[in-house]
């Protein structure tokens, strides 16, 4: 049986992602809160706060066939009124965050047969978007810190990173939360809908399992990306 870990798996995209893959397959998973994860068979939850300086990773020592950092941030503001502090934020959460967990479960992820990375980027890091200054920069560096790792993995871990667009989850909330802001944010993709965490669950599914796929930034999105 397989072992899969993701990190922020409580809610949305993880705990989707969470529940595809525990049908068959054994999930270490963590995150700030459990929610209903613990109910779930084949998972094993862990409370971390990935934003500390030195979390309180769970102990792996069998082998790991992928991992799938999910934590993230949706922090829109006019560049004018951004903080330092909601820099730093984005950063920790979306980048750091990611670093540290590739690295403290890296001997476990050389321990598998054909192990992959899977990490999270936005659409907005290669579509220019009003507001977006902080969330783009740190997606950004995400996006670097893939084809980085998938050069200096190969040919034994494969790295790879979706960048949706807005989907349907706890974190999109505030943007979703009226009929108006929903038909508005479909009317702007040209797909005419928003996704669904299992759009996105799809694309991870896909990355996790591509065994000639690496360094590749998969852009699911509603067409957003490249279509007018």
């Amino acid at each position: 049986m397989k072992h899969y870990l993701i990190a922020g798996a409580s809610s949305g995209i993880g705990l989707q992602l969470a529940k595809n893959l525990s049908a068959d397959a054994q999930v270490s998973a963590f995150a700030r809160t459990p929610k209903s994860l613990i109910d779930l068979p084949n998972i094993t939850f862990s409370e971390v706060d990935i934003a500390t300086e030195t979390p309180s990773f769970p102990v792996i020592e069998n082998p790991i066939d992928g991992l799938v950092y999910c934590p993230g941030t949706i922090n829109l503001k006019p560049f004018r009124s951004l903080k330092n502090e909601d820099y730093l934020l984005d950063w920790n959460i979306n980048f750091l965050g990611a670093v540290k967990t590739i690295k403290h479960y890296l001997p476990q992820l050389q321990l598998a047969e054909n192990p992959s990375i899977v990490l999270f980027s936005t659409v907005a890091v290669q579509t220019g978007m009003a507001f977006h200054a902080s969330i783009a920069a740190a997606k950004g560096a995400v996006e670097g810190l893939t084809k980085s790792l998938a050069a200096e993995f190969a040919p034994k871990i494969r790295v790879n990173a979706v960048a949706p667009s807005l989907t349907q989850t706890p974190l999109a909330e505030k943007l979703l939360n009226a009929e108006a802001k929903l038909k508005a944010a479909e009317e702007r993709h040209p797909l005419k809908k928003i996704g669904s965490p299992q759009d996105i669950v799809n694309a991870t599914l896909y990355l996790l399992n591509a065994t000639w796929v690496t360094g590749q930034i998969i852009h699911v999105d509603g067409g957003m990306s490249t279509l007018k």
